[in-house]
């Protein structure tokens, strides 16, 4: 390796750029639209997976209070039977 105070080592470089008139993703062609589309439906699963979670936890929750709640009754009934 050369002791050259100047040597980069290629950090910082852009290797065999693209001229711009190759560069430019015009919008609306075929690929871009897929790509929309795509996007979309990958939203729509999260926020169907999403609203599925929220609405097993919220049943979870409900059985859970059901539960707790019948406890409750019945230590109250053995109470009020003693």
């Amino acid at each position: 390796m050369s002791g050259n105070s100047n040597d980069t080592s290629g950090q910082g470089m852009i290797v065999n750029p693209k001229p711009k008139a190759d560069n430019q993703d015009w919008d609306g062609d075929d690929a871009d639209r897929a790509d929309r589309l795509r996007f979309e439906e990958e939203q729509a699963m999260i926020r169907e997976q999403s609203e599925a979670r929220a609405a097993a936890k919220a049943l979870a929750e409900h059985k859970l209070a059901e539960h707790k709640l019948a406890e409750d009754t019945a230590k109250e009934a053995a109470k009020n039977a003693k």
